[in-house]
């Protein structure tokens, strides 16, 4: 079974490879493309890029504050990242590209330069929330990035994801599965995870799809199952 995520040192490089690929999709975006649903219910386009340009801007702010000794939450409340994401996605669309160009670029800068000394220090997304580690940031920023391109509903797909995104997505959402256990097999790297434990049927697939499929974005349609397919939660 997989059980550890890609090396560590290739996240920063993963995360900035994932990023321009990102970047380009919204450059190519027309003014009229923005308004166009995205595939998450109820969400634009520009609400996709609106949320992936204030992520960047929180851990940016977060991981700032961690090496200056400061405790700085992603948010201040969890309505005020709501409020902020429907402020910002019925903006100008050059403001909004403008907004997740910087973005992203700081807090690529952030992870990037963040010293290991650090990596153990507690972040908030909001005051009082859970927490988790700054050497976290990295990997979450590049599912964030990775999986929320897709959820843009233009070229970009699951099928474009480097395998090495498939297997750390797959490492991450076989340790929280809370459901009937079972294993994902993935063909094209010949690895499998065992969800809840492992055993039961095992699903068969193309990694990236497995991945997409786990996030709850996908029925399980080009999955091979001998017996029902598990029914994963909307992530």
């Amino acid at each position: 079974m997989v059980t550890s995520s890609p090396a560590a040192a290739s996240v920063p490089e993963l995360l900035s490879l994932a990023t321009q690929r990102l970047i380009r999709t919204v450059d190519a975006l027309s003014d009229d493309d923005w308004q166009v649903p995205s595939l998450l219910p109820g969400w634009s386009r520009a609400h996709v890029a609106a949320h992936l340009a204030l992520n960047a801007e929180a851990l940016a702010g977060a991981l700032e504050g961690v090496r200056e000794g400061r405790d700085v939450p992603m948010y201040v409340s969890a309505e005020a990242r709501e409020n902020d994401i429907a402020a910002l996605g019925a903006a100008d669309p050059q403001e909004l590209r403008d907004r997740l160009m910087a973005g992203c670029h700081r807090l690529g800068e952030s992870v990037e330069h963040l010293p290991e000394s650090l990596f153990g220090i507690d972040i908030r997304r909001t005051p009082g929330a859970a927490a988790f580690s700054a050497g976290r940031v990295g990997e979450m920023r590049l599912r964030e990035v990775e999986i929320h391109h897709a959820d843009l509903g233009v070229d970009y797909t699951w099928a474009d994801w480097p395998a090495a995104f498939s297997v750390l997505l797959l490492d991450g959402r076989s340790k929280v599965y809370e459901g009937e256990p079972f294993t994902a097999h993935a063909e094209d790297l010949d690895r499998s995870w065992a969800f809840g434990g492992g055993s039961g049927v095992t699903v068969h697939g193309p990694s990236g799809l497995l991945g997409w499929w786990s996030t709850g974005r996908d029925p399980g349609q080009g999955l091979t199952c001998a017996g029902e397919l598990p029914r994963m939660e909307s992530w």
